[in-house]
Protein backbone atom coordinates (compact mmCIF):
# COMPACT_ATOMS: atom_id res chain seq x y z
CA UNK A 1 0.00 0.00 0.00
CA UNK A 2 1.66 3.37 -1.12
CA UNK A 3 0.51 6.50 1.39
CA UNK A 4 1.07 10.02 -0.35
CA UNK A 5 1.81 13.09 1.49
CA UNK A 6 2.18 16.52 -0.43
CA UNK A 7 3.69 20.13 1.16
CA UNK A 8 3.28 22.59 -1.72
CA UNK A 9 4.91 26.54 -1.57
CA UNK A 10 7.73 26.03 0.60
CA UNK A 11 9.54 28.88 0.53
CA UNK A 12 13.06 27.15 0.23
CA UNK A 13 14.74 26.91 -2.98
CA UNK A 14 14.18 23.33 -4.50
CA UNK A 15 18.63 22.98 -4.66
CA UNK A 16 18.66 23.33 -0.60
CA UNK A 17 15.69 21.23 -0.07
CA UNK A 18 17.34 18.45 -2.64
CA UNK A 19 20.01 18.08 -0.04
CA UNK A 20 18.46 17.10 2.61
CA UNK A 21 15.55 15.00 0.77
CA UNK A 22 18.62 12.94 -0.87
CA UNK A 23 19.69 12.25 2.43
CA UNK A 24 16.46 10.15 3.20
CA UNK A 25 15.20 8.77 0.29
CA UNK A 26 15.08 4.93 0.25
CA UNK A 27 15.39 4.88 4.39
CA UNK A 28 13.13 3.72 7.06
CA UNK A 29 10.77 5.87 8.71
CA UNK A 30 12.57 5.70 11.79
CA UNK A 31 15.98 6.01 10.14
CA UNK A 32 14.85 9.35 8.39
CA UNK A 33 13.37 10.67 11.64
CA UNK A 34 16.48 10.10 13.36
CA UNK A 35 18.37 11.53 10.50
CA UNK A 36 16.38 15.12 10.01
CA UNK A 37 16.20 15.62 13.54
CA UNK A 38 19.84 16.04 13.95
CA UNK A 39 20.57 17.52 10.13
CA UNK A 40 21.52 21.24 10.90
CA UNK A 41 19.77 22.65 7.46
CA UNK A 42 16.63 25.19 7.22
CA UNK A 43 14.86 22.84 5.31
CA UNK A 44 14.96 19.66 7.93
CA UNK A 45 12.34 20.39 9.29
CA UNK A 46 9.84 20.77 7.02
CA UNK A 47 10.75 17.70 5.52
CA UNK A 48 10.25 16.25 8.85
CA UNK A 49 6.59 17.55 9.72
CA UNK A 50 5.82 16.20 6.27
CA UNK A 51 7.25 12.87 7.08
CA UNK A 52 5.24 12.88 10.22
CA UNK A 53 2.05 14.09 8.59
CA UNK A 54 2.72 11.37 5.84
CA UNK A 55 3.05 8.39 9.01
CA UNK A 56 -0.22 9.81 10.61
CA UNK A 57 -1.38 9.53 7.25
CA UNK A 58 -1.19 5.93 7.11
CA UNK A 59 -1.75 4.97 10.68
CA UNK A 60 -5.08 6.87 10.52
CA UNK A 61 -6.61 5.88 6.76
CA UNK A 62 -5.02 2.72 6.19
CA UNK A 63 -4.44 1.16 9.61
CA UNK A 64 -0.51 0.56 8.76
CA UNK A 65 2.25 0.25 11.49
CA UNK A 66 4.84 2.88 11.36
CA UNK A 67 7.69 0.08 12.20
CA UNK A 68 7.05 -1.23 8.55
CA UNK A 69 6.98 1.97 6.41
CA UNK A 70 9.72 3.07 4.36
CA UNK A 71 10.65 6.21 2.35
CA UNK A 72 9.84 4.54 -1.30
CA UNK A 73 9.99 7.94 -3.31
CA UNK A 74 10.37 11.77 -2.11
CA UNK A 75 10.79 14.33 -4.63
CA UNK A 76 11.41 18.10 -4.20
CA UNK A 77 9.82 19.66 -7.53
CA UNK A 78 10.43 23.34 -8.14
CA UNK A 79 7.11 26.12 -7.41
CA UNK A 80 6.60 29.15 -8.79
CA UNK A 81 9.06 32.09 -7.96
CA UNK A 82 8.24 35.50 -6.59
CA UNK A 83 10.40 38.10 -8.66
CA UNK A 84 10.94 41.09 -6.84
CA UNK A 85 13.92 43.85 -7.69
CA UNK A 86 16.75 45.42 -6.42
CA UNK A 87 17.83 49.41 -7.06
CA UNK A 88 21.21 49.25 -8.50
CA UNK A 89 23.71 52.44 -9.14
CA UNK A 90 22.92 54.38 -11.95
CA UNK A 91 19.55 53.96 -11.66
CA UNK A 92 19.17 50.70 -13.26
CA UNK A 93 17.61 47.41 -11.21
CA UNK A 94 18.90 44.01 -10.33
CA UNK A 95 15.97 41.05 -10.68
CA UNK A 96 15.67 39.13 -6.87
CA UNK A 97 14.09 35.40 -7.99
CA UNK A 98 12.40 33.94 -4.53
CA UNK A 99 12.01 30.69 -5.15
CA UNK A 100 9.19 27.95 -3.91
CA UNK A 101 9.55 24.04 -3.20
CA UNK A 102 6.56 21.27 -4.06
CA UNK A 103 7.35 17.78 -2.14
CA UNK A 104 6.11 15.01 -2.98
CA UNK A 105 6.71 11.41 -0.25
CA UNK A 106 5.48 8.47 -0.95
CA UNK A 107 5.72 5.85 1.65
CA UNK A 108 5.55 1.91 1.30
CA UNK A 109 5.16 -1.10 3.14
CA UNK A 110 8.51 -3.05 3.68
CA UNK A 111 6.74 -6.32 4.73
CA UNK A 112 3.01 -5.95 2.43
CA UNK A 113 -0.13 -7.15 4.01
CA UNK A 114 -2.01 -9.75 2.61
CA UNK A 115 -5.68 -8.58 1.26
CA UNK A 116 -8.53 -9.37 2.96
CA UNK A 117 -11.20 -11.74 0.58
CA UNK A 118 -9.67 -11.84 -3.03
CA UNK A 119 -8.78 -14.97 -3.84
CA UNK A 120 -6.78 -15.62 -7.17
CA UNK A 121 -8.78 -16.91 -9.97
CA UNK A 122 -6.57 -19.60 -12.36
CA UNK A 123 -6.54 -19.49 -15.89
CA UNK A 124 -6.56 -22.99 -17.80
CA UNK A 125 -3.77 -24.09 -20.02
CA UNK A 126 -6.04 -24.25 -23.10
CA UNK A 127 -8.05 -21.97 -25.16
CA UNK A 128 -11.41 -23.17 -25.52
CA UNK A 129 -13.43 -22.13 -29.28
CA UNK A 130 -17.50 -22.55 -29.53
CA UNK A 131 -17.89 -24.62 -32.48
CA UNK A 132 -21.07 -22.40 -34.01
CA UNK A 133 -17.91 -19.57 -34.50
CA UNK A 134 -16.19 -21.60 -36.30
CA UNK A 135 -16.98 -22.07 -39.93
CA UNK A 136 -16.63 -25.77 -41.20
CA UNK A 137 -15.78 -27.16 -37.57
CA UNK A 138 -17.60 -30.35 -36.78
CA UNK A 139 -20.96 -30.23 -34.45
CA UNK A 140 -19.07 -30.70 -30.87
CA UNK A 141 -19.32 -28.70 -27.60
CA UNK A 142 -16.08 -27.32 -28.21
CA UNK A 143 -12.54 -27.43 -29.19
CA UNK A 144 -9.26 -27.49 -27.04
CA UNK A 145 -6.04 -25.90 -28.40
CA UNK A 146 -2.85 -26.70 -26.34
CA UNK A 147 -0.76 -23.82 -25.97
CA UNK A 148 2.36 -23.04 -27.84
CA UNK A 149 5.87 -24.91 -27.03
CA UNK A 150 8.90 -22.41 -27.33
CA UNK A 151 10.15 -22.67 -30.54
CA UNK A 152 14.57 -22.99 -30.70
CA UNK A 153 15.30 -20.50 -33.23
CA UNK A 154 19.02 -21.57 -35.14
CA UNK A 155 21.78 -19.17 -35.27
CA UNK A 156 23.43 -18.05 -38.76
CA UNK A 157 27.16 -18.97 -39.05
CA UNK A 158 30.02 -16.50 -38.84
CA UNK A 159 30.60 -17.25 -42.60
CA UNK A 160 26.31 -16.26 -43.33
CA UNK A 161 27.21 -13.18 -41.23
CA UNK A 162 30.31 -12.16 -43.51
CA UNK A 163 28.86 -13.02 -46.65
CA UNK A 164 25.61 -10.65 -45.85
CA UNK A 165 28.15 -7.67 -45.30
CA UNK A 166 29.93 -8.39 -48.21
CA UNK A 167 27.19 -8.33 -50.29
CA UNK A 168 26.11 -5.28 -48.87
CA UNK A 169 29.49 -3.74 -49.68
CA UNK A 170 29.16 -4.64 -52.93
CA UNK A 171 25.58 -2.99 -53.32
CA UNK A 172 26.68 0.08 -51.61
CA UNK A 173 30.24 0.27 -53.52
CA UNK A 174 27.76 0.21 -57.40
CA UNK A 175 25.75 3.47 -56.06
CA UNK A 176 28.60 5.39 -55.63
CA UNK A 177 27.88 6.14 -51.57
CA UNK A 178 31.23 5.00 -50.78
Amino acid sequence: MEVRAHLRYLRIAPRKVRLVVNLVRGLTVEQAVDQLSVLQKGSSLPVLKLLNSAVANAEHNFQLERSNLRIKSIVANEGPRLKRWQPRAFGRAAEILKKMTHITIILDEIVPSAPKGKKKVEKANTISIAAEKVAGAPATSGIEVPKKSKSVVAKKSSTAKSKARDAQDVTVRRQGKE
